[in-house]
This record gives structure tokens, C-alpha cells and sequence, in this order.
């Protein structure tokens, strides 16, 4: 494999620990509709397509099939998460080392999340520090949420890389299907919110169990 040259990650299940914060946040907006608490496990499938199908699952998982209470609720969790986005969120054990040893090798390193992009950056230069990643996308209006490819395209524009120049890292159906769209070589993440058979049925190219595992894929120098 020819060396690589940056790497995109998926944040919630990849990079940070989050299912926490984003059930405190949930919970807090369907508590007054009398929805929920929802458990954690439910929490990891509510989430990964954007926050507002996180409230939609949620409120059907409730009984409120036709979202009757949708708007409402989502406005909820907006103002609630703006708010609460960093409540117990850490990085995943091995993070912080894999980051360390790309950056080392002069690996770019980038995130694409569906997490709004104004708490996709608090929550990255908290955990990280401000300019640590090369690029940082969350979902902002006009563009397209994931699984569309366009925010690997706009990460890669802006890198001035091709697909070919990069792996994705990602923890669910939807990172899979956005790395593929892509044309990426896609890697599916064990410790995050999803079960190796999710990854491999949406044709993760590989799956690790840990972090650092990621560094087998990086190639070398041709």
C-alpha cells in the first residue's frame, strides 16, 4: 500500500467518548413531551445520522411515530447540547497516542462529523487543543450530512489531496457507506457505538480493535 498521507475521522464513537452527553442532552429535551430516559445502548443507535435524527429516533422509540412533537423537541436539543456538549466526553484509550504517532509521520489529520459544527469544534480543541487537526467539519447548512461524500470532498479540497491519499476511520453504517462513497480505504472502529458485523456489512475494507491498529494501514513510502 502506498503511503497515506492523511486521515479522516469520524468524532462521536471514533474519536470522543460521547454517548454520555449526548443522552443527558436528549433526555432533557423529550423529558417534558414525557419521553424517555432512554438507556445508553439505546443512545448508540439513536445516534450517527445528524441531531435531528437523533430526536426523531428517539421520539418514535417513545411511541411518537408521526414526530408530533419534533420541532419542539429538537429546538430542545440544540439549545441543551450548546450548552452540555462536553459533559463527560473524553478521548477513547489510544487515541490520544495514534494522533501523536501520525503526526510524527507527518500524517494530516482531519474529522467530519454529523455533530453540529459548532460544538463538532468546541468539543475537538477541548479535547485536543486549537490547531491540532488540519481540518475540522461539522454539519453546517449546505452541506449535505454524512453518508453523502461531499464533506470528504471538502476536506480533501481543502488538503489538496485526493481519495486515494487517505484512509477514514469510522464506527458505524454511515461511516462506512460516506468512506466508500468517497472512494476511500475505509476502517471500521471497534470501540465505538456499532458491532463488527454493522461494519463489515457496509464493506469496512478493514476493522481494528484498537487505536493504534490504524498505523498498519498508513503504507509506506513508495
Amino acid at each position: 500500500m502506498a503511503m497515506k498521507k492523511a486521515v479522516i475521522f469520524d468524532l462521536d464513537g471514533t474519536l470522543s467518548d460521547s454517548i454520555h452527553s449526548i443522552k443527558l442532552c436528549a433526555d432533557k429535551a423529550l423529558e417534558p413531551f414525557g419521553y424517555g430516559p432512554f438507556s445508553v445502548k439505546q443512545y448508540c443507535y439513536f445516534v450517527g445520522d445528524g441531531a435531528a435524527n437523533l430526536i426523531k429516533r428517539a421520539l418514535a422509540a417513545g411511541g411518537d411515530r408521526d414526530l408530533v412533537h419534533f420541532d419542539e423537541a429538537f429546538e430542545r436539543y440544540l439549545e441543551i447540547f450548546a450548552q452540555n456538549c462536553m459533559y463527560e466526553v473524553k478521548p477513547y484509550e489510544g487515541v490520544r497516542e495514534l494522533l501523536a504517532s501520525l503526526k510524527e509521520k507527518k500524517i494530516a489529520i482531519a474529522v467530519l462529523s454529523n455533530k453540529p459544527h459548532e460544538e463538532t469544534v468546541r468539543v475537538i480543541e477541548s479535547l485536543f487543543g486549537r490547531n491540532f487537526f488540519d481540518v475540522i467539519q461539522g454539519q453546517e447548512e449546505g452541506l449535505p450530512i454524512k453518508p453523502s461524500p461531499e464533506g470528504v470532498f471538502r476536506i480533501l479540497d481543502r488538503l489538496g489531496m485526493a481519495a486515494r491519499d487517505i484512509l477514514y476511520l469510522g464506527d458505524t453504517a454511515t461511516d462506512m457507506k460516506t468512506g466508500k462513497s468517497a472512494g476511500a480505504f475505509t476502517i471500521g472502529a471497534l470501540w465505538g457505538f456499532r458491532d463488527r458485523e454493522e461494519l463489515e456489512e457496509n464493506h469496512a475494507d478493514a476493522v481494528i480493535e484498537k487505536p493504534l491498529q490504524l498505523l498498519d494501514y498508513i503504507g509506506r513510502e513508495p
